[in-house]
């Protein structure tokens, strides 16, 4: 990626992204967020990097107008054609950074925002407006809004570098990371979606995550259309979130990149209220809450998406699965992310409801991932794809196969507490799967030991149709429990402890007892 004259020097992040830049503006922003919860505070940060974006684009379009002597600059059909938002003038960037260092600053972003709104119907209810209330620091607003609009964002050369697109994606990640558990809920790692979307290839069709987040397996599809001379119109994009302000968050993440997505909101979620019943999509990305006990399934115990068995109602796994499938066009192909308990567990119907998919030849390569890769938790989790024929004339006939990947030990610190995939780990991944399937120019497939195996269905069963790939490519096998490694030394310490108490206890009635029959020792 090139430099433009006059940008920082740049070094590498532990979010994909290239520190520089970025990481100044992210610490420059966080001293501002103060009392404002981190949930909250990211969409005042993205909304005002959102904002610079738009007027960025606007103002360049505007000057081009104005140098090819064009009637009327403040025309809005002049925009629209090459899909730039209108920005009202008193929402241009150069009139709020005049403006920064007054008192009323919050109150003049709230009507920028709203503005925007009222002019680009696309962005109703979307941005958000907050920036009056009293627990934001407007003096430390106003310097980073200064800060902000030392960085081209709009303009056709940061376009080509992505700019906008790196500072999205790092502070995405910052945030996930502030936020905890919670953040999981709008942020996948990069790497993660990479190998996702490097495996199945979305060229062409409909793709559709019914858990969205923040878009960012969207982002990734398109990304990797464009890279491979495709054109990204060349994909239809669907999406459910049940998050209001996370869904706000994945219109945003689009809207910058012009990407056109029919994003449904609704607090029922994919299970309760589908916003697209009758889709059938070509590919379906996905990253579901983990576990998630809290899904309402007590009501749903004879849904028509049920065709492998009724999902327990205290773990929605399966269920996520099963929409999956519901939603998968006859040579359609589903990616996504799951807790590692989904390829072993036998609790609650869990694994005839595994076994019922392993026998209907739908499981098509699964893949264990090295732990430390998520923000939400350090635990490992795995990928599983999901095939609707095998023999769809696309690729090779493997019927009664199944691709085991172990990537455990792939992976690198990038900081004390988290794990990226390097590029060529994940063309290593990807590489493996397509030439497994027999793609053209592949090369020929071959088992490796420690690393992948192809299965076949007598072999699952031979395995009581657990799909833990350490089981089939022949690496040492570490089931994983879910539980993090400093709780487990903990509670191992604890039972250890425990049982010294009770050999001391039971040494002592021994020797009480002893005694009472005459001997002394």
């Amino acid at each position: 990626m090139k430099r433009g004259k006059g940008k920082p020097e740049q070094k590498s992040n532990n979010n994909g992204a290239n520190l520089g830049f970025e990481a100044k503006l992210w610490q420059a922003a966080d001293k501002m967020r103060g009392n404002i919860d981190a949930a909250e505070y990211k969409h005042i940060v993205l909304g005002l990097i959102f904002l610079k974006y738009i007027s960025d684009s606007f103002l360049e379009r505007f000057h081009r107008l104005q140098n090819e002597k064009y009637g009327d600059t403040e025309e809005r059909d002049a925009y629209a054609q090459d899909n730039i938002f209108w920005v009202p003038k008193k929402a241009r960037w150069k009139y709020l950074q005049d403006n920064a260092k007054s008192p009323l600053i919050g109150k003049m972003l709230d009507d920028a925002m709203e503005a925007i709104e009222k002019e680009n119907p696309g962005l109703k209810g979307v941005l958000p407006k907050e920036y009056a209330k009293e627990s934001l620091n407007k003096q430390m607003l106003g310097e980073v809004i200064d800060l902000i609009g030392t960085i081209a964002l709009g303009d056709n050369e940061s376009k080509a570098q992505d700019i906008l697109g790196r500072v999205y994606e790092y502070f995405l990640g910052q945030f996930a990371e502030a936020e905890g558990k919670r953040g999981g809920e709008f942020y996948t790692p990069r790497s993660v979606v990479r190998v996702l979307v490097e495996m199945i290839e979305p060229y062409q069709g409909r793709v559709f995550d019914p858990c969205c987040g923040s878009g960012g397996m969207f982002v990734q599809s398109e990304k990797f259309v464009e890279a491979r001379g495709g054109r990204k119109n060349d994909i239809s994009i669907y999406g459910q979130e049940s998050n209001y302000t996370t869904w706000k968050l994945a219109k945003m993440n689009l809207a910058i990149r012009s990407i056109d997505a029919k994003i449904g909101f609704n607090t029922g979620g994919s299970f309760h209220d589908d916003s697209f019943k009758d889709l059938k999509a070509d590919f379906v990305l996905a990253n579901p809450p983990f576990n998630d006990s809290d899904w309402g399934g007590d009501k749903l115990r004879e849904d028509v998406r049920w065709k492998f068995g009724v999902p327990p109602e205290g773990n929605a796994n399966f269920a996520w699965v099963q929409h999956f499938i519901h939603h998968l066009a006859p040579g359609g192909i589903a990616a996504f992310v799951l807790a590692n308990g989904s390829m072993s567990s036998n609790q609650s119907g869990e694994g005839e409801i595994r076994k019922a998919m392993i026998e209907a030849d739908l499981v098509d390569c699964m893949i264990a991932l090295p732990g430390q890769l998520f923000y939400i938790t350090q635990i490992p989790v795995c990928l599983w794809f999901i095939a609707r024929s095998k023999k769809n004339g696309k690729f090779r006939d493997r019927r009664g196969q199944t691709l085991f990947i172990d990537a455990r030990k792939l992976g690198h610190l990038v900081d004390r507490k988290h794990k990226e995939l390097s590029d060529q780990e994940i063309q290593q991944i990807a590489d493996t799967y397509h030439s497994w399937r027999g793609e053209k120019n592949a090369a020929k497939y071959q088992d490796v030991s420690g690393f992948c195996k192809s299965a076949t269905i007598d072999e699952m069963r031979g395995h009581g149709h657990i799909l833990t790939p350490g089981r089939y490519v022949g690496a040492e096998e570490v089931e994983d429990d879910g539980e993090p490694f400093a709780d487990k030394m903990k509670r191992l310490v604890s039972q250890l402890e425990g049982q010294f108490e009770e050999s001391a206890k039971l040494e002592k009635v021994i020797r009480k007892n002893i005694k009472e029959l005459g001997y002394d020792g």
